[in-house]
C-alpha cells in the first residue's frame, strides 16, 4: 500500500446503528491523520441505537453527524474510494454488496448486536459498553498494523489473521450485568456511561 497517506475504512452492518457506528467512531479517533472511517447499512433503521450515542457521548465523541444510512449513499461514483471495507455483522457478511469502486481490501469481524440484547436499561448500557470494548480492541490492532510498508498480498494475509478473535475476545463476553465496569475505564467512571434519564 502507498505510505504517508490517509485510508478511507468503511465498516458495515444491517442496520448500521451499533457496531458499526461504534467502530467508525473509535478509528476516526485513534487513527486520526492515518485512516478516514466511515460506516453504513443494508437496511439503515435510520436511527442510531439509544445505548449507544449515550455511551459514546460519555467517552467523549462527538456523535453530531452520526447518522443510520444506507450502504448505497458511499458506492456512488462521488464517493469517497474506500481503500478497506468491514463487515461487523454475520447477516451483512452473508448479503451481496455494492461493488465497491477501486476494489478494496475486505475483512469480516464478528461482535454481539446490543440493539438485539434484551434486559433493563442498565444491562443494557453494560452490555453495549462490552461490546466497545471488543470493537475498540480489534479497531486498535488494524490501526497500528504497518500498513503503509506491506503489500497488498502480505496485508490482506494480516487481515485474514485479525479476522480470528483473539483468544481473549473468544472467552469473554460481553457484561450482561449492570456491575460490569465499561471499556477502558475505572469502577469509579461507571456512572460515566449509565443511560440517560428517561422520563
Amino acid at each position: 500500500m502507498t505510505p504517508d497517506r490517509v485510508y478511507n475504512v468503511l465498516f458495515l452492518c444491517t442496520h448500521n446503528s451499533a457496531r458499526s457506528i461504534m467502530a467508525e467512531c473509535i478509528l476516526n479517533r485513534e487513527g486520526r491523520g492515518r485512516f478516514r472511517a466511515f460506516s453504513a447499512g443494508s437496511r439503515p433503521s435510520g436511527r442510531i441505537n439509544p445505548f449507544v450515542r449515550d455511551l459514546l457521548e460519555r467517552l467523549g465523541f462527538d456523535t453530531a453527524d452520526l447518522r443510520s444510512k444506507s450502504w448505497d449513499e458511499l458506492a456512488r461514483p462521488d464517493a469517497p474510494k474506500m481503500d478497506f471495507v468491514f463487515t461487523v455483522c454475520d447477516s451483512a457478511a452473508g448479503e451481496v454488496c455494492p461493488v465497491w469502486p477501486g476494489q478494496p481490501i475486505t475483512g469480516h469481524w464478528s461482535f454481539p448486536d446490543p440493539s438485539s440484547f434484551e434486559g433493563s436499561d442498565a444491562e443494557k448500557a453494560a452490555f453495549t459498553a462490552g461490546v466497545f470494548r471488543m470493537i475498540q480492541r480489534r479497531v486498535g490492532i488494524f490501526a497500528s498494523l504497518p500498513i503503509g510498508s506491506l503489500d497488498r498480498t502480505s496485508l490482506q494475509r494480516r487481515l485474514r489473521d485479525l479476522d480470528r478473535p483473539t483468544a481473549r475476545e473468544a472467552t469473554a463476553a460481553p457484561p450482561s450485568s449492570p456491575q460490569a465496569a465499561p471499556p477502558d475505564l475505572t469502577p469509579d467512571s461507571r456512572d460515566q456511561i449509565r443511560p440517560k434519564d428517561r422520563r
